[in-house]
């Protein structure tokens, strides 16, 4: 924790222009503050990061109804099921990533659901690297290849990134000399969160991932955990919880990339050392020498 924060910090994350814009507001009056989460827990949909990992987190019933939805089926049963699992990458400063909703069902098939508010966090290239992270840790050494069960990663974006108007975009790798599936059980669903037909299960769903109050959902396993968690007090007491440890992590990254900012701009002078930069930024002396190696020559 730093040592100068004092007061909690409330952080709104609001898609501006297709970027994520974040306002710090600090406040001393404690009633106030309760408000202004409770506001923001008001406003909040499935398609928020913080509601979202407490519904599905351990919720199997749930789980099984967007899959079984989102992928026409309705025998998909899911045996277990975690939100925000970390996946480390091997390679030393590799790229690790956080999995909203990790599944697994009764055949043993993964499933990555991410859930996304802004385009730029749905890019293809983000989808590719979540498929290979889930690959890489379903076969143990010594395993054949064939053994390696189907895996899906599934974004379900507030908005139509793929901007054709379809609820649904399949991704499969195909033989394109023949036309012919390659089936390595490889398979990437992108989902249309505006898509509105109240008639069909797809667009009932994306209306209950949009909708700010229980009473509007169609789904009631749904709306019974938006219900508990948005309109009950022990469920708002967990929302709150939730909310301001979210809060004090996102303010306490910007403070560090704020740190990093001064130090980049302390080695471009190049007038001090590299410890005496850590000093003044405040950053341990290995981030610093890791920005240094970053600057051009």
């Amino acid at each position: 924790m730093l040592h100068w924060f004092k007061k909690v910090v409330i952080i709104y994350l609001k898609v501006f222009d297709r970027k994520v814009v974040v306002i710090l507001v600090e406040t001393a009056d404690n009633n106030a503050q309760n408000q202004e989460i409770l506001r923001m827990i008001s406003e909040m949909r499935l398609f928020d990061d913080n509601l979202m990992t407490l519904v599905f987190d351990k919720n199997i019933p749930a789980t099984e109804l967007i899959l079984n939805i989102l992928l026409k089926r309705d025998d998909l049963k899911v045996l277990e099921v975690v939100a925000q699992r970390e996946y480390k990458s091997p390679m030393p400063k590799g790229r690790s990533i956080t999995i909203d909703i990790h599944a697994i069902d009764a055949n043993k098939r993964e499933y990555d659901v991410e859930v996304q508010r802004a385009d730029a966090g749905a890019d293809v290239h983000r989808a590719r690297f979540h498929s290979s992270m889930v690959d890489s840790k379903m076969l143990k050494a010594g395993q054949d290849f064939k053994d390696i069960k189907d895996s899906y990663v599934i974004f379900i974006s507030e908005n139509d990134v793929m901007g054709a108007g379809l609820p649904l975009y399949h991704i499969e790798r195909t033989i394109q000399e023949t036309g012919k599936m390659f089936g390595d059980g490889s398979h990437i669903l992108y989902v249309n969160g505006s898509y509105k037909d109240d008639n069909d299960p797809v667009g009932r769903l994306m209306h209950d991932f949009r909708c700010v109050s229980s009473v509007d959902m169609f789904y009631p396993l749904l709306a019974e955990q938006i219900r508990h968690f948005k309109e009950t007090e022990g469920g708002r007491k967990i929302m709150c919880k939730a909310v301001e440890d979210w809060a004090m992590g996102v303010a306490e990254e910007k403070v560090i990339e704020d740190r990093k900012e001064n130090a980049k701009k302390m080695i471009a002078k190049g007038k001090l050392t590299l410890d005496e930069i850590a000093e003044y930024a405040s950053l341990p002396l290995e981030i610093v020498e890791e920005l240094a190696n970053l600057q051009p020559a």
